[in-house]
């Protein structure tokens, strides 16, 4: 019976520890992503020759760049915004999966010899993916009033 309670205990705790340190996952897993896209656009919206070079490889340039700059721009702002966050979740990971896609078929995961643009999109990714789960009963019940 001791250890029953000693079990009950450190389940509490547990629990306890959890919702306490929750928010704060959840608001690194939505500044990460957001802070990612939002120090890119400065690229795209510039014209920065590497920007212009990478869109260029893809067939995309200037609308591409362009575009995307102003969806990666209403992702991260969604992101940010508790009450849309799954939304813009939904957004980044749908960006996400374009660029992911563009760096395995056609620019490589090394572009200009760097794989830093990779490593960033596969982090957008992951943490929108989870945000998407972490936000799934919110999306849902939108959903259902509709």
């Amino acid at each position: 019976m001791n250890a029953c309670k000693e079990n009950s205990f450190d389940q509490n705790l547990n629990m306890k520890i959890w919702f306490s340190v929750r928010p704060i996952v959840i608001w690194i897993l939505r500044l990460v992503p957001a802070i990612i896209l939002l120090q890119t656009l400065y690229f795209k919206f510039t014209a920065h020759p590497e920007s212009v070079k990478l869109f260029t490889e893809i067939g995309m340039e200037p609308y591409g760049r362009i575009g995307t700059g102003i969806l990666e721009l209403i992702a991260s702002i969604l992101i940010l915004i508790p009450r849309f966050t799954g939304y813009g979740a939904i957004l980044g990971l749908i960006m996400m999966t374009g660029a992911l896609y563009f760096h395995l078929t056609k620019i490589g995961i090394y572009f200009n010899g760097d794989p830093l643009l990779f490593i960033y999109a596969v982090i957008t990714f992951i943490c929108c993916a989870i945000l998407i789960f972490v936000y799934k009963k919110q999306l849902e019940s939108k959903l259902k009033r509709k």
